[in-house]
């Protein structure tokens, strides 16, 4: 297999009526050019069709990939691409949501992937809640008479308090809703299918509410999760925050001499999450910027960060439900 290199990655953004809860950080703290306000996510790398990431020249991942085979993604060249990373600005509270796993993705939702996501919060107000789980003890019926009511959910949702540098797991089946003011990494399985049960009784201009999907929500719930947030203390060099059924996350503190990252598995996305790092491999380095983010083929090697700064990894891993 012939040797390869980063690829800087240029996103794919979703904003306006898509993402009405959305703010402008992706321009102010990161220095994306969005073109609307609201614009609530980032799609750093990504195959979703419409919403491909790019290289330097224009060409989408997809492209890239079909071209390059094994040597860019491993055993995932020709098949369904599995992983999608957004960083997303919610300047107001998401809805109240979930998703399905792969089998149930697949089946009502014409064959797609199920969607198993973590989140990583960069920044949020002091005092900043997640929805994060169904609060113990609520059965599926009272959950779904409380659906019916609308508002009557909100007492149901279990909320914890998040600090950047939390890492939230939500397997897929987990209630949850990112609140206002939080700027975060996202990683999750390639999926567009979500759930909502409940959208904190907004209208948009016209008066009209954002739909619902009480009934797939139900199907798809568990009631049984409720975790709590890992937190990353930034200790030098690399630190395992995730090894779930479907990706990794590794949280890097790089040093000026150099940290290098664990070996690529069929391919990495490497973030950016401070400026003032290089990253280097056998044959270059290039400066990153915050906010950046590289696709790492699968035949990369000898990849390093130096700086003094933060980074984020993510790879992929053969999942089941």
């Amino acid at each position: 297999m012939s040797k390869a290199a980063p690829v800087r990655m240029h996103p794919a953004f979703r904003g306006g009526k898509l993402t009405p809860w959305g703010g402008e950080k992706l321009r102010t703290v990161y220095g994306k050019e969005i073109a609307e306000v609201p614009t609530g996510e980032s799609l750093e790398i990504s195959c979703i069709p419409g919403l491909e990431s790019r290289d330097d020249a224009g060409r989408p991942l997809t492209e890239l990939i079909a071209e390059h085979g094994a040597a860019w993604a491993g055993q995932y060249a020709g098949k369904t691409f599995p992983l999608l990373l957004k960083l997303i600005d919610a300047r107001e509270a998401l809805s109240v949501q979930v998703h399905p796993n792969d089998a149930y993705a697949h089946e009502h939702e014409g064959g797609k992937l199920g969607k198993t996501e973590a989140w990583l919060i960069l920044d949020c107000p002091e005092g900043a809640e997640l929805v994060y789980g169904i609060q113990p003890g609520t059965d599926l019926e009272t959950l779904e008479k409380a659906c019916e009511q609308g508002s009557a959910v909100a007492p149901l949702l279990r909320r914890v308090k998040v600090r950047p540098g939390d890492v939230c797991n939500i397997p897929a089946g987990t209630v949850h809703a990112i609140g206002a003011g939080i700027l975060l990494y996202e990683i999750q399985q390639s999926s567009d299918v979500t759930y909502r049960f409940y959208d904190w009784d907004r209208v948009d201009q016209q008066g009209n509410r954002r739909e619902l999907h009480i009934r797939k929500a139900l199907d798809v719930t568990r009631l049984d999760f409720a975790p709590d947030p890992k937190h990353w203390d930034e200790k030098p060099g690399v630190t395992r925050m995730l090894e779930e059924p479907f990706f990794s996350l590794d949280l890097i503190r790089a040093e000026e001499k150099g940290t290098a990252i664990p070996e690529i598995r069929d391919f990495g996305f490497l973030t950016a999450l401070d400026e003032g790092l290089t990253l280097r491999w056998e044959d270059g380095e290039c400066a990153m910027k915050k906010g950046e983010s590289f696709f790492l083929p699968c035949a990369c090697a000898g990849v390093q960060i130096r700086g003094d700064g933060r980074a984020a990894l993510s790879m992929p891993r053969s999942g089941k439900d």
